[in-house]
């Protein structure tokens, strides 16, 4: 044994044909010796011993995780052939997702190879999701009360301080300004590193979130309704009294779009590089943010518009009315894609959640409504003691309201109706007007009359953050990077639709009856168009220029005029004379002829009743 270890030790790759020649040279000195003490070893035996300590060394540097982790899970297997028990647990694995997706059999061979493969690619998804797991070794965290009496909503912001770590205590904190407030404005980027204030007197602010450093502070000294960051944290854009503004890290004034009159929500789409805004005009308008042209803008014809929040799954945006009605848009489609009638009075706030097909509303009728987008109807509605005037849904599906000085967190609110709320907190005397949940953390960020506030709401944000989506620790050489990989994969505005899915579907049915259905499309429309159209009274020319001075110069007195009117006047005397005697149609017959002097100019024929009684025409 002491030779196999050091020969072994010096070179693992050793030949096996020298192994066994140096162990069957010790087994016959060991048998010329009577007086030792060392067993026999069997040549088969020593190779055998050999293999499966090779074996062990390249598994033990070779090993996969998945492997370790289902075999500390199984029980040991008692058989010698591993590779044929193991293929046989595959098949029994796949038989069984067979039997659960219900895989037909075919008597066809290539169908059943393509059922196969199938079924191959099925076992590789899983396995690989299997190994993903190991790079996500977060959870997330929720309250637990201890007992039926305990209810969560009941924890305060004091309580769960003391519970948690450092860091994540730093998350709760009140930033008093009186002077600025009330700050109804507050964003913060993809990656939920910075987030950024707007006072309603002109006060902005970014900050750091994760060491609460402030990097720019400005004063525009004007009306601020809405901020929102754009591709990231060098750049944002102000809704102000008569115009948008873009500002940087710096606060440096870069644009000034003019063309967005009297703003009052705006709102950016990362993927396509578009700032959406809307104002007192009723209009919607789409400016790209690369290339700074206007890509697009729609009158709503509802009037004002206070309400405005994009679908992070198809980019399409969500207006509120005063009529109480949602309406849903696109730069492609001059008219509404959606009209939903929400609530009995205006609505407050809109959001949607991160897979689109959940949204919540809130109206001044008192009412928080969930709706299913798919179906475009209520599926359960929570009543508040006031109008709720901020909404916001996290990444965990938590849904933040606020009315008045109360902010509440419901916990599975959007599938089914809760009976009561996750969370509770209060800012006395300051009434919130806005809420938004930080990404990837356990924080909500609250903009109320006297300043801003941030408290811990355990379970909402993603405990595992995508590096190649948004990334909280990304360097400056990174955070360029990744602007030009952007700016190299943007999406066009007419990529926009309800249905995402739609793009690249190729559409299978018969050419024949596609232009069938075009030409009824077109008759149907240019019918509408028919019937809609304005009968337009012609005037023939009388509004020409020269129409119009002629008749502007009736009124005007001159000699050529008098001079005009006073021939007219005796040619009407004239004629008067010459028609009333018998010389009148004597001159007519001699002017016209006696055969010609019917077609003249022949007075109405009168009656009268001669002496004789008889009756004349003249």
């Amino acid at each position: 044994m002491s030779g196999f270890t050091s020969s072994d030790s010096d070179n693992d790759s050793a030949d096996d044909s020298s192994y066994v020649s140096h162990s069957s040279s010790s087994s016959s000195s060991s048998t010329s010796s009577s007086s030792s003490s060392k067993p026999k070893r069997d040549k088969t035996g020593a190779e055998e011993a050999y293999h499966q300590d090779v074996v062990a060394r390249t598994a033990k540097y070779n090993r996969d995780p998945l492997n370790d982790r289902e075999a500390a899970k199984a029980p040991p297997k008692k058989t010698k052939n591993r590779g044929v028990a193991a293929r046989r647990k595959k098949e029994q694995q796949r038989e069984e997702r067979a039997k659960q997706r219900r895989m037909p059999k075919s008597d066809d061979p290539k169908l059943q190879a393509s059922l196969q493969r199938q079924e191959l690619q099925y076992q590789d998804a899983e396995e690989n999701a299997a190994r993903a797991e190991l790079l996500l070794p977060e959870e997330a965290g929720v309250l637990e009360a201890e007992g039926v009496m305990e209810k969560t909503y009941k924890f305060k912001q004091i309580e769960i301080r003391k519970a948690v770590n450092v860091l994540t205590s730093r998350k709760i904190f009140d930033l008093s300004l009186p002077e600025y407030g009330p700050y109804c404005a507050v964003d913060y980027t993809r990656s939920g590193r910075h987030y950024l204030l707007g006072g309603n007197k002109g006060h902005l602010a970014v900050i750091d979130a994760q060491s609460n450093a402030l990097l720019s502070e400005i004063h525009v000294r004007e009306t601020v309704r809405d901020v929102s960051f754009l591709h990231d944290f060098t750049m944002y854009a102000v809704a102000q009294r008569k115009y948008v503004y873009i500002y940087d890290q710096n606060g440096m004034e870069l644009h000034c779009l003019r063309h967005h009159i009297e703003p009052t929500r705006i709102e950016f789409l990362p993927f396509h590089f578009l700032m959406v805004s809307t104002g007192r005009t009723g209009f919607i308008k789409w400016q790209d943010t690369s290339t700074g042209q206007l890509v697009a803008e729609t009158r709503t014809k509802l009037g004002k518009c206070q309400v405005l929040r994009q679908n992070p799954f198809n980019a399409c945006v969500s207006a509120g009315h005063t009529n109480g009605t949602v309406t849903m848009w696109s730069p492609s489609m001059p008219s509404a894609l959606v009209k939903m009638l929400c609530h009995r009075g205006p609505v407050l706030s809109v959001a949607h959640d991160s897979t689109g097909k959940y949204m919540v509303t809130t109206g001044l009728d008192k009412q928080m409504k969930v709706w299913d987008i798919r179906t475009y109807r209520p599926l359960h509605n929570y009543f508040t003691s006031t109008p709720g005037t901020s909404i916001d849904i996290s990444q965990k599906d938590m849904i933040a309201v606020s009315y008045g000085s109360h902010v509440q967190i419901w916990k599975d609110g959007l599938r089914t109706k809760q009976k009561s709320p996750y969370m509770k907190h209060e800012t006395p005397g300051s009434a919130i007007s806005k809420v938004r949940f930080r990404p990837y953390e356990d924080a909500l960020l609250l903009g109320h009359q006297k300043g801003i506030g941030s408290i811990v709401v355990p379970g909402s944000g993603e405990p595992n953050f995508d590096s190649y989506a948004a990334n909280p620790f990304e360097t400056n050489k990174q955070r360029r990077e990744n602007t030009v990989q952007n700016l190299l994969d943007k999406l066009q505005p007419e990529m926009i639709q309800l249905d995402p899915n739609n793009i690249g579907r190729v559409d299978r049915t018969p050419q024949d009856i596609l232009s069938a259905e075009r030409k009824k499309s077109i008759e149907a429309n240019a019918a509408i168009a028919k019937a809609n159209k304005k009968v337009v009274k012609k005037t023939r020319g009388r509004n020409k220029l020269g129409k119009r001075i002629k008749r502007k110069a009736r009124n005007i007195v001159t000699k050529e005029r008098m001079l005009m009117a006073e021939q007219k006047e005796k040619r009407k005397r004239d004629g008067a004379d010459g028609v009333g005697g018998r010389s009148g149609e004597g001159d007519k017959k001699v002017k016209y002829g006696a055969a010609l002097s019917v077609f003249g100019k022949q007075k109405k024929a009168t009656r009268s009743k001669g002496a004789t009684g008889q009756v004349t025409t003249r």
